[in-house]
């Protein structure tokens, strides 16, 4: 039975026959930690995040740790839309813009839980006006582990008034281990062979930019790092990678996104998914000044994000794929994170 008891904050923890072990607690539907071996054998935490629960609610650099972010992931320009006609204004958090939710988010609530076979399932209902988005809307997503070392994210909702959603986990990997330096010289492939190009502000112009010849193009593996100091506008832009990719899909359904490779443990991950895109982010907005859960600071670049999603500001773009969820049907999204050595 889904427990709605709001009032109880809890950790939950999933191993597989592997010795892979999840970490997740229903504040914020968060991913707290994730164990996995390296070629050796050896576990290690590849998630970034706090020790405690204290530390999640109270952080002063708000970096969104592992968390579900919603109603919308990413950014509405100026936190305004309109949808059947009516105009929606919504709680403005970066800058002049609309980010991952708003002031309060999904990130920041107590969800419903209900542990189910190899997982958790979270719930939470977000009333109609809720950070200025209409309608009242009811999520679940459910986090399971498979004896393939796969984590996988299955998102689920229903409205009973048309609303826009755009839900996606926020976690932070190291493949070295969460605290063990930069990211940068991690292996990067993504299927995508065009970005959407954004202003200084980070909203999208509307141009489906390809990434050919750029710093953008990942479509053959490189690091990370071989190419973030080029002089790039779109990376001035991000002060960094920042940017949402445009999935080359093969139709509907689950598949591949992106693989990252660490050379030195021999890590893999790979990233399926039914969205058409994937927010790629290099922790350009990690200071250093705070330390995770083994005591180490989380330096610059010292995380990468894979956010599976709709496209940023879709709801101001009609030629971006429709993230408008209307009441009689079922939003549902897919994403799975699999790990294995190389």
């Amino acid at each position: 039975m889904m427990n709605t008891a709001f009032t109880s904050i809890r950790l939950f923890t999933l191993k597989n026959k592997n010795g892979v072990e999840v970490h997740l607690t229903n504040f914020g539907a968060t991913l707290v930690a994730l164990k996995t071996p390296d070629r050796h054998g050896v576990l290690a935490d590849v998630v970034l995040g706090y020790a405690t629960v204290d530390e999640y609610i109270n952080a002063l650099e708000w970096n969104y740790f592992g968390c579900i972010v919603g109603r919308y992931g990413n950014r509405i320009a100026k936190g305004r839309f309109q949808l059947e006609g009516e105009s929606y204004t919504l709680a403005t958090n970066n800058g002049v813009n609309h980010l991952h939710g708003g002031l309060r988010g999904f990130d920041k609530r107590v969800w419903g839980y209900e542990e189910i076979a190899n997982g958790v399932r979270f719930s939470l209902r977000s009333l109609a006006g809720d950070e200025g988005y209409p309608g009242t809307l009811d999520v679940e997503v459910a986090y399971t582990l498979t004896d393939a070392n796969e984590l996988v994210i299955s998102y689920r909702g229903v409205t009973d008034a048309a609303t826009v959603v755009n839900l996606t986990n926020h976690s932070y990997f190291n493949l070295k281990g969460e605290g063990n330096g930069s990211i940068l010289d991690h292996e990067l492939s993504i299927r995508a062979s065009h970005i959407t190009a954004v202003n200084e502000n980070l909203i999208p112009t509307g141009e489906l930019k390809s990434i050919k010849g750029t710093p953008f193009d990942f479509t053959t593996a490189k690091t990370i790092g071989r190419d973030i100091g080029m002089d790039d506008e779109q990376l001035k832009f991000g002060n960094g990678y920042d940017h949402n990719f445009v999935l080359d899909r093969p139709g509907a359904g689950l598949s591949p996104c992106a693989m990252v490779h660490e050379p030195v443990s021999g890590r893999v991950m790979e990233v399926l998914t039914t969205e058409p895109g994937v927010q790629f982010y290099c922790g350009n907005f990690l200071t250093g000044h705070m330390s995770g859960k083994a005591g180490k600071p989380y330096i610059f670049r010292g995380g990468f994000c894979l956010e599976t999603q709709h496209y940023p500001d879709s709801p101001n773009q009609p030629t971006f794929p429709s993230t408008v969820l209307k009441s009689g049907e079922t939003y549902q999204s897919q994403t799975v994170y699999r790990f294995s050595v190389k």
